[in-house]
Order: structure tokens, then sequence, then C-alpha cells
């Protein structure tokens, strides 16, 4: 691997953080959802980074689009923006990328990396999660149409959502074979959505149920194809592990820079706390966590950019990337002391939106199981 960026990706990474630090800090980084926000990511061409140009893309590679959602991360605040920016490319627009015929592309994908829809994928049951095969929601075949039943939770975007990729069961429950994955339109009869649910963290990145109460899609809504669900669910979700916590590897850096100040400036017992070694490991610690999930993501999005298989790799960057956001996140706040603790401070946030990154995409505990899995255990 080439550590050397190439002139054009340095430019896209300065014009990235002016972008963040300039557009994408404005008012509390707890309000809701801003669409204004997401409009402004949009024309400076967030949304389409990774697709081609000529579905209304950017055409750029994985790893100038994970330097760039770096940028966005370590200048931008805001993190649940970047969460519902991430959810949208990478569990919405992705798989009709990958998966969906030429209409479907030509139809959805150019308003989706332009902004004007918002996307994400609908999967997640009360009695389902990472467990596909346990959902519930069927797929009626009538006619030329298919008839959707079911309630799905946990979704994030729902609110604000405009296009759903649904995950459905046309056979058995536990059946491979009987899942089938639908791109459906929010304003299709049969299709209602709850409002915002209050979270801990990630506040500004909407999250609700999508109800779907006998709601008919054509045929041709399927996506890839039928039976195609259990392979649009795995390979959607590997590669929003790999790159959902993109943005992190610039949080880390932030908060590294700030504790480093801080610890400089804040003095007691006549000197700089940073001066004792308990604050000064903890700081070379987060350090050490921002180099290692740097080095795991740009490998991670070289080795796609190459064709490779990165099942294993996808599960340790997930796994890695958040376990090391948590303990950043507690490092900084810990390193502020009294000052972190105050509601509204940025330790104090950073703190509640990381814990999230533990839960979605996958558990850190199911990581480690898929990880052992792969390694032959």
């Amino acid at each position: 691997m080439d550590f050397a960026l190439t002139p054009e990706q340095e430019q896209m990474r300065k014009e990235a953080a002016r972008f963040a630090r300039a557009e994408l800090n404005d008012g509390p980084a707890d309000r809701p959802f801003s669409r204004d926000l997401w409009r402004r990511c949009a024309d400076f061409g967030v949304h389409g980074l990774p697709f081609p140009r000529e579905l209304g893309g950017q055409g750029a590679d994985l790893l100038t689009t994970v330097l760039v959602l770096e940028e966005l991360g370590y200048g931008c605040r805001d993190s649940g923006l970047l969460f519902s920016l991430g959810a949208h490319m990478w569990s919405c627009a992705l798989p009709i990328r990958r998966f969906g015929d030429d209409e479907q592309r030509a139809r959805y994908l150019p308003p989706l990396c332009d902004g004007s829809l918002i996307g994400v994928q609908a999967v997640t049951e009360t009695g389902s999660g990472s467990d596909a095969l346990a959902v519930t929601t069927t797929a009626e075949r009538n006619g030329d149409h298919y008839v959707l039943d079911g309630v799905k939770t946990f979704i994030t975007n729902a609110p604000v959502a405009d296009l759903f990729v649904v995950l459905a069961r046309t056979g058995e429950r536990r059946d491979p074979a009987g899942l089938c994955a639908f791109v459906v339109e929010r304003d299709r009869p049969g299709v209602s959505v709850s409002e915002p649910v209050e979270k801990l963290g990630l506040r500004s990145s909407p999250m609700g149920e999508v109800v779907l109460d006998g709601c008919r899609v054509p045929a041709s809504a399927l996506l890839g194809g039928p039976g195609a669900g259990m392979t649009v669910f795995n390979t959607t979700l590997e590669w929003e592990r790999s790159f959902i916590l993109a943005g992190a590897v610039g949080t880390l850096r932030r908060q590294l820079e700030e504790s480093v100040e801080h610890a400089r400036g804040h003095v007691r017992f006549g000197a700089p706390i940073g001066r004792n070694q308990s604050v000064a490991n903890r700081i070379a610690d987060m350090r050490v966590r921002l180099e290692a999930a740097r080095l795991m993501l740009y490998r991670l999005a070289w080795l796609k950019d190459r064709g490779k298989r990165t099942g294993l790799e996808s599960s340790v960057v997930k796994l890695y990337l958040s376990e090391a956001l948590v303990e950043s996140s507690m490092a900084a706040f810990e390193t502020h002391g009294a000052y972190a603790y105050m509601s509204g401070t940025a330790q104090e946030r950073d703190v509640r939106d990381a814990l999230a990154s533990r839960i979605y995409s996958g558990t850190s505990d199911l990581q480690r199981v898929i990880i052992a899995r792969m390694l032959g255990l």
C-alpha cells in the first residue's frame, strides 16, 4: 500500500476540512435533523462521493471518500448529521447501486446523490436486528405486485426518509431463499412513519418506526430479484460496517488535539495537568488509537478499491473503531474533568454519541463472534 496521497486527494481533503468547519457548525449540535445542513453536504458532493458520475455521483474512489468523511468528522461537531449521511449512503444508495437494475439506478441514484431524496434501509424489527432470518415482515405475491405487512423499528432517518430498502420474507421464516429486498417509496399507500423517538445520543439523526400495512409495491420494486434479500442484506451490512464510522477517525483526532491543549493549559498544584503521568498516559493512548484506527480504515478502503474480499477486515474495523471511539471519548471526558460533566459540553455529547457505535451495524459482541468464526473457531 502506497501511503502517499495524490495531489487530488490532498486537495479534496483540504476542501472538505474547510467546508466542515465553515458550513456544518451552525447552532447547537443536539438540534433536530437539519435539512439545511443536509442540503449543504449534498451541494458539496458528500452524498454521491463513491458513486459513478453517470448516475449523479462524484466518481471518487473509496480512499478519497473516507478521507473526506474523516475531515467531516474532525471539523463538524454534529455526529448525528454524519451518522444520517452514512446510513443514507451505505444502507440505501449502495445496495441500489450494486443490486438495482438499470431502471432502478437511473430513477433513484441521481436524487439520492444530490440529496433531494433521503434514504435508509429498513430491516430491524423488535425481534430481529442483525439476525435477518428472524424478520417477520411479509411480502405476499398478488399478480404483478407484492403486498408488504410488518413493522420496522429503530430505523435511522425514518421520520425524514423518502425511500426505504425493505427486507421482507416471501417464504418460511429462517429460510434464506424466502427473503427479498424491496425499494419502497414513502408516499406509497400503506406506508406510515412514526415521529422521531428520543435517544441518549446522536439526537440530530432522527430514528423511528416504519409501518407497512397492506402496502402494494410492483414486482419491479424487487432489489436483486426474488430471493436475493439475504445477499442484499449481508453485502450492505459489510459495506456499512466498513465505512459507517469513517468520520470517527476525524473525531478521534479532534478529541486528541483538544485534550492535549487542555492538559497543557490547565494548571493544578503549580503545573499543567499534562505533567501528571496518569493524564499523559491517557492522552498517549488516544494517539495510539487514532493511528491504529486510521491505518485500519485506509487499508480497508484500499482493499475494497481493488475488489478484494473484506468480510473479516470489515468486522475488525467496525469493532476497533467503535471501541476506540468510546474509549477516547471517555478519555477526553476524564481529561477535561468537571468542565466536561456540564450539560451541553462537547465532551459530554461525544460520550453520548459514541456509545451507540457499539450497537448499530452489528454490536461489538457480534463482531467478535464473526471474527472468531472467520478464523475457524
